[in-house]
């Protein structure tokens, strides 16, 4: 690129910190590059002057000897200094831009994910719990290997056991290389030319089995469990992938959450509550007791400290709240309305004992 301008190519002035270079070049060559921009020559010509203009001035030596001569004298016969182009992308993207760079050999299984029902004891204390999954496992009878018994893979004649084909061209840039996953072996390295009879080649088959999991405590409904090395076994002997354990935490009737506090509905009498009163109320770790204070008004909330869910990483413990619910009696024999009428006579409130009323009512239903 004699007659091109280095720094208009990459969109910076000539005073650009080199850091300041790196970040233009990444983002225009995640614009630029070939695979962004399928069948689109114009794009592929400018990632590559992208990326031989980064080449020469990231090289603090390259980029005094452009900015003094207006070329790179002195640089590498090879614009990309005997590399690819793809290779100074992998180098600051990590194989980004739908090129990953292939691992040889078995790969891990695929992920996996199951849902669990517990209780809310078992979200609050922890719990051994038992699920029962059927995933691909490793195979018996083969050990993995996917090869009949007294036989081994043999290397592939395809890719010489690389697992990948590689193909070099050659360009005005200097050496294009690209590299694949070998299609005759499908990136093993191997092939099998005597396949087990029980998994068929596979190296794993689907079992049922029974695995034990420790809840930790304090866990919420939704949360989820990361199993790492409990999933599906990979192919020919390939690591297994991971587990996802999905908790669903049921309804309790005794108790609401909230985050790490627990709320209760205790139903106390009019009397309880105009009087005070001892009452017995559920914790998650047996009855409790609490004062009902007199003239306690409905939903009057009592606070029962340490007494809720355990945080999750073991600081402390929520409360419980127990909330107050003054229940009106509904049907009432003729003693207690009549205690109840001196009562309000006493007090001075005026009632109604008229057709609809509670009173009238019930001496309705007499008659």
């Amino acid at each position: 690129m004699p007659n091109t301008d280095l720094y208009a190519v990459l969109e910076v002035d000539r005073n650009v910190a080199p850091e300041d270079l790196k970040k233009a070049y990444r983002r225009l060559a995640r614009q630029y590059h070939p695979d962004a921009n399928p069948g689109d020559a114009a794009a592929e010509a400018h990632f590559k002057e992208v990326s031989q203009a980064y080449e020469i001035l990231s090289d603090p030596e390259r980029r005094a000897n452009y900015d003094r001569f207006g070329s790179d004298v002195g640089g590498a016969g090879s614009p990309f200094g005997g590399g690819s182009v793809q290779d100074i992308f992998d180098m600051f993207f990590g194989g980004m831009g739908g090129r990953p760079q292939h691992r040889r050999g078995p790969q891990p299984g695929p992920d996996a994910e199951i849902s669990v029902d517990i209780t809310l004891d078992d979200a609050a204390f922890g719990a051994s719990h038992e699920i029962t999954v059927t995933l691909p496992q490793r195979c018996s009878t083969c050990a993995g290997s996917g090869c009949a018994e007294g036989t081994t893979p043999t290397t592939c004649v395809e890719c010489a056991g690389l697992g990948e084909v590689r193909r070099v061209r050659n360009s005005i840039l200097g050496q294009m290389v690209t590299a694949m996953p070998c299609t005759r072996c499908n990136g093993m390295g191997t092939r099998i030319e005597s396949p087990c009879s029980d998994c068929r080649g596979e190296g794993r088959k689907n079992e049922t089995s029974t695995l034990t999991i420790q809840i930790p405590a304090g866990v919420e409904d939704g949360s989820t469990m990361r199993l790492g090395d409990r999933g599906p076994a990979g192919v020919r002997g390939g690591p297994n992938g991971r587990l996802f354990v999905h908790l669903r935490v049921a309804p309790d009737e005794r108790f609401e959450r909230h985050g790490n506090d627990l709320h209760h509905e205790a139903h106390i009498a009019f009397s309880q509550a105009a009087l005070g009163a001892e009452i017995e109320v559920p914790t998650l770790r047996g009855a409790s007791s609490i004062e009902v204070e007199p003239g306690s008004a409905n939903g009057t909330v009592h606070r029962i400290r340490h007494e809720g869910i355990e945080h999750l990483h073991g600081r402390g413990r929520g409360d419980l709240f127990v909330h107050l619910v003054v229940d009106v009696p509904t049907e009432l024999d003729d003693t207690s309305r009549d205690l109840l009428r001196q009562l309000a006579e006493h007090r001075g409130e005026a009632v109604k004992e008229h057709a609809g009323g509670l009173f009238s009512r019930r001496r309705g239903s007499k008659k």
